[in-house]
């Protein structure tokens, strides 16, 4: 017998102090995935890389709202984070190894995202945010 989809939605401001409270959230509610710590810490990490992104890059002037969509199912976890910041310009080379806007960041905020989780998907529009997707199955 499958077992019910949860959903949370949450939201709140681009501030750093916002950080460590997705991650566990995120965290939570992946548990029910019955996956193991590690798997865990990849989604956490993931999910800390998606909000960073908003924090950093998506209201340069003043803090914004960022919204987290999570979904559990049987053997899926799948999370959204999404502002409604500057955007991205270009997609292709912001989601290239090294690409950033800060020069005191890394730039390695999608590659860290895309090799953690099995899925990611980044729609963005300049001027109207962001929105990144990250899958996350059971089997891994």
């Amino acid at each position: 017998m499958e077992r019910q989809v949860i959903r949370v939605k949450i939201e709140f401001e681009s501030v750093p102090a916002v950080l460590g409270f997705a991650r566990v959230a995120a965290a939570s509610l992946a548990s029910g995935l019955n996956v193991g710590i590690d798997r865990l810490d990849d989604i956490k990490l993931a999910v800390s890389e998606a909000v960073s992104n908003c924090i950093v890059h998506a209201y340069p002037d003043a803090p914004g709202p960022v919204v987290m969509e999570m979904r559990l199912g049987d053997s899926q976890f799948e999370v959204a984070v999404e502002d409604h910041g500057v955007g991205i310009e270009n997609l292709d080379a912001a989601r290239a190894p090294g690409s950033t806007t800060d020069p005191l960041r890394m730039g390695m905020g999608f590659t860290l995202m895309e090799a953690l989780s099995d899925e990611l998907e980044v729609a963005s529009h300049v001027g109207a945010g962001t929105r990144v997707t990250l899958r996350f199955s059971a089997r891994k």
